[in-house]
């Protein structure tokens, strides 16, 4: 009876021993930067501890902020609601049962300086994952800086910004995909001028794993978008030197150890060829720069505390895998938001490896190793042939546009299921080693009273604000988007005026349409 193949998530044959390796001949932050963009990675810096949160109203959100500061984190990460990342306020009839929902309704300025009430953004970092409406949530932020008195040249952190993703796995795009990339390159030049420590964009294959593609997958699509946004840049004239050391990556992090590790290895040298190839010469724009989540589809609502001991496993892996920062999941997550004591275990599981379990000690410990050497040569060969063919289509924008990267992801996912349903993929609790009964977690849950609080807000604001300021400012961001100034400087003096965020969208809805 011939013995049963073992592959990877992604369908590389793990082979039963590995008796060499490939050569691997550069030092840690050396070209191309497999082994790691830092000559000492962690003995320097660990990985910003950045924990994701956000829910119900700025002042909610900004309750646990305050919590986690306290606890340890090091850099905050804002997750906003479906009307926030589609540009409707929460008033507007599509935001009915949505608000608060899966992060924080922030509809205008006020909400912004509330949800950062007491904490001095020029002292932290700041991720936020927002994509449609990223410009105008990099303006509230840059705002509120200001406000602050801060110097917006030091202010850092990360906006997504990342469309293209959107189309092809999510669904929270607002304009069709040009206007989206004329939005995107003119974040890119106004913050290389402006906000320079900021990072304009993070190309996300987290949620294109999360839609079921495998780990392969994920990476070449990420880089394919990658390259799509480093082109358009370039057509817009900018320097791949200044405005490629502003991009990052925001991967996911799966159960399968060893071939996470070797992805983010594989990530690392295909970044650096692609932007050497299109004319980078300085180091800093060839190296790519990423943070982590560990995977959300593998967290199960069966036996939840098991999801602890896979949070871990995948955190271990991103950190073995060279991450610049790391957000864990809580292990109440496939029930609810998660509840303040998932989100400090969530951080503890981080700290424990950071400071108790040595594989900081070192860099690049798993250099060398056969087996992780032949794999991270297995996986950018494999991720290369899509790449080549998306670039034989005329690149991202065209093969999502075609339905390409969306089918292969369906697939993808389609067969992931097949398999969990035939038992040949185990996922413990689920498919193998039930319990008949489980206990009922307490989820975390958000108030249906959120919207009329938001609606009030609104009101408010609309009639407290100067209203002639706010229709001089959307009617001077329309006639921009008309034409081809830089749109920053327009949806800045917009909600500098306290213009909502609908009507800086709609502003741009009534020149670019909808998709």
């Amino acid at each position: 009876m011939e013995e049963k193949k073992i592959v990877t998530s992604s369908g590389i044959e793990i082979k039963e021993i590995y008796l060499s390796a490939p050569p691997l001949t550069e030092a840690p932050g050396e070209f191309p930067f497999t082994r790691g963009i830092q000559k000492d990675m962690y003995r320097g810096r660990l990985w910003t501890m950045r924990q994701y949160a956000g829910f119900s109203t700025a002042e909610e959100s900004n309750k646990r902020y305050h919590y986690l500061l306290a606890q340890g984190t090091m850099g905050l990460s804002v997750a906003f609601d479906l009307p926030t990342q589609i540009g409707y306020d929460s008033d507007h009839e599509m935001a009915e049962g949505e608000v608060g929902k899966v992060g924080v309704a922030i509809d205008s300025l006020k909400d912004m300086e509330m949800l950062f009430d007491g904490i001095e953004l020029q002292k932290i970092t700041t991720s936020m994952t927002i994509n449609a409406t990223a410009s105008i949530l990099l303006a509230m932020y840059i705002a509120l800086a200001k406000k602050q008195g801060a110097d917006i040249r030091q202010i850092s952190g990360t906006i997504q910004n990342d469309i293209l993703k959107e189309y092809a796995a999510r669904g929270t795009y607002i304009y069709p995909p040009k206007p989206s990339m004329r939005i995107i390159t003119d974040i890119f030049e106004y913050c290389s001028r402006e906000v320079p420590r900021w990072n304009t964009i993070s190309i996300s294959g987290y949620h294109i794993r999360e839609a079921g593609s495998t780990a392969v997958q994920e990476l070449a699509f990420t880089l394919a978008n990658g390259k799509a946004y480093l082109m358009a840049a370039l057509e817009k004239g900018l320097d791949i030197n200044i405005f490629a050391r502003r991009l990052s990556f925001f991967f996911n992090c799966h159960n399968n150890f060893f071939e996470e590790i070797a992805k983010f290895r594989a990530a690392r040298r295909m970044w650096a060829k692609i932007t050497r190839g299109l004319g980078a010469t300085d180091e800093k724009a060839q190296m790519l720069r990423f943070h982590t989540q560990t995977g959300g589809s593998t967290l199960t609502a069966q036996q939840p505390l098991n999801n602890v001991i896979r949070v871990t496993n995948q955190a271990m892996a991103a950190v073995l895998g060279g991450t610049q920062s790391l957000h864990t999941n809580g292990y109440d997550e496939a029930l609810s938001l998660p509840t303040e004591a998932a989100a400090k275990i969530a951080l503890r599981t981080q700290q424990v490896i950071a400071f108790e379990s040595g594989v900081t000690d070192t860099v690049d410990p798993l250099a060398g190793s056969f087996f992780v050497e032949t794999l991270t040569d297995e996986i950018e060969a494999a991720a290369q042939l899509f790449i080549d063919k998306i670039d034989a289509m005329g690149g991202s924008v065209n093969a999502i546009e075609q339905g390409y990267i969306q089918n292969e992801i369906a697939d993808a996912a389609y067969r992931h299921q097949l398999e969990v349903e035939e038992g040949s993929r185990v996922i413990v609790g689920v498919n193998k080693f039930i319990q008949k009964t489980e206990a009922i977690n307490d989820g975390f849950a958000i108030d249906e009273s959120i919207r009329t609080v938001q609606t009030i807000k609104l009101n408010t604001l609309k009639a407290e604000r100067d209203n002639e300021a706010v229709s001089v400012a959307l009617d001077n961001l329309k006639e921009a988007a008309k034409g081809t100034a830089n749109l920053m400087p327009f949806i800045l003096a917009a909600v500098e005026a306290y213009a909502t965020l609908g009507e800086v969208a709609d502003a741009m809805r009534s020149v670019f349409g909808e998709y």
